[in-house]
């Protein structure tokens, strides 16, 4: 099986930016779409960016302002994040599933799970 590690998380100021790695250990990335999803206490958990082979989406709420990206040759995935706003607050996961591309936005195409990481934004 796959196994993901989130890491730079933090407390940051509005405006301000943050990058999250997602590192794999067990089977390549390059087989996998990969997701970034986020949840704050008490809310459902939803979907943030995703990528594949050629392939990158997003959810509205952070389109222009998030940058998912990978390095296969280290089997790393990141999440760019600019333009912070304390809505962003939450805990952010990274996950991993098959490589089709369809409904990539929901939990339910992810099979493996990171611990997540905390994300706090003050006004």
């Amino acid at each position: 099986q796959v196994q993901l590690v989130e890491s730079g998380g933090g407390l940051v100021q509005a405006g301000g930016s943050l990058r999250l790695s997602c590192a794999a250990s067990g089977r390549t990335f390059s087989n996998y779409k990969v997701g970034w999803f986020r949840q704050a206490p008490g809310k459902e958990r939803e979907f943030v960016a995703a990528i594949n082979w050629i392939t990158t989406g997003y959810a509205d709420s952070v389109k222009g302002r998030f940058t998912i990206s990978r390095d296969n040759a280290k089997n790393t995935v990141y999440l760019q994040m600019n333009s912070l706003h304390p809505g962003d607050t939450a805990v952010y996961y990274c996950a991993a599933g098959g490589p089709r591309w369809y409904e990539y936005a929901r939990v339910a195409e992810y099979d493996y799970w990171g611990q997540g990481t905390q994300v706090a934004v003050s006004s």
